[in-house]
């Protein structure tokens, strides 16, 4: 059985965005964050957005799993015959994605205003291994020109890892010196600044994500990935 894997990353992209759009639009409708600078996970943390939110996030998740696992074999099958890709750089960039999956389950299960500790880690998760996933398929696809994608797109891939990249570290940083934890932040406060700065930065970093994942269409229109089923007699 085969696969029409751009059909899936279309997938994945959709979803994704759909998670960041249709929960922010409840949230905002039903006055339970403001309209400006949320964090991603504020529009999330109260039902019943955060229901929506948990369901598509694992879809998404689901998604992602899927998309990573046919980059990573598609890498390795072109690998097989031009050796232009190490076999133990393809596999730490799976492991990486599938991590990053992983830390989007976690966030989605575990509210901000439920289990703050578990919120975070699981957050730190999917943004470190997503940022260094990405930065490690800009080396892959770079290694793998010409016989992977064109140089147009290692150049965009490059382009949107150095922009996720960026925006990662003032998400983290000024993430530490906000210490106002209401949905409705006090824009008078010391620390909102700082929560702009992070929030804002957040969301790059998200649509960063879903950006890099659109670039493998053309990639995925290359191969089709098969699945036999065998009965032992």
């Amino acid at each position: 059985m085969s696969r029409d894997w751009g059909r899936n990353k279309t997938l994945l992209s959709a979803s994704t965005i759909s998670t960041f759009i249709v929960s922010y639009i409840i949230a905002v409708f039903r006055r339970d964050v403001d309209v400006l600078f949320p964090y991603i996970s504020d529009t999330a943390a109260n039902p019943p957005e955060s229901c929506l939110f948990g369901l598509m996030t694992f879809v998404s998740a689901c998604a992602g799993t899927a998309t990573i696992y046919a980059r990573f074999k598609y890498v390795e099958k072109l690998s097989e015959e031009t050796m232009v890709v190490s076999p133990c750089l393809n596999r730490i960039t799976l492991v990486l994605g599938m991590l990053s999956c992983l830390g989007m389950c976690v966030v989605a299960t575990f509210q901000e205003t439920a289990v703050m500790v578990v919120h975070g880690l699981g957050a730190l998760l999917f943004f470190i291994s997503g940022v260094l996933y990405i930065i490690l398929q800009c080396v892959v696809s770079y290694y793998a020109y010409p016989y992977g994608s064109s140089m147009i797109v290692c150049r965009v891939r490059l382009a949107v890892a150095v922009i996720a990249s960026l925006a990662f570290f003032p998400t983290v940083v000024c993430a530490f010196f906000v210490k106002q934890t209401d949905l409705h932040r006090d824009t008078g406060g010391k620390d909102y600044p700082f929560h702009v700065a992070s929030a804002v930065c957040e969301w790059i970093v998200a649509f960063s994500f879903v950006c890099f994942f659109l670039t493998y269409i053309d990639d995925f229109k290359r191969f089709r990935l098969s699945v036999r089923t065998t009965l032992e007699s």
